[in-house]
């Protein structure tokens, strides 16, 4: 499973890597750290920070050295230095 969300996410294919996350899920499949961090990955690559970082703090809750850490830290601080006025111009 992890791998092949792996694969999915190296081939650009995030929406299939969360339709595959999502129905693991649906179908009382375990969800551990790493696979919220790559569930978190996908979302990201779509540009649903919400969603990535919601996974990315699932990820540090059930492992707290996970490396969704050091993802939602930059996700944070991207979206800190994002300035949305900038393109209402």
């Amino acid at each position: 499973m992890k791998q092949k969300l792996r694969d999915l996410l190296d081939q650009s294919k995030a929406d299939e890597a969360i339709a595959l996350a999502e129905r693991y899920r649906a179908e009382g499949g375990v969800m551990d750290d790493e696979l919220f961090y790559l569930l978190g990955n996908a979302w990201r690559k779509k540009g649903n920070w919400q969603m990535a970082m919601n996974n990315y703090l699932e990820a540090i809750h059930l492992n707290p050295d996970s490396p969704a850490q050091q993802a939602l830290d930059i996700a944070n601080e991207i979206l800190a230095f994002y300035n949305k006025d900038m393109y209402n111009q």
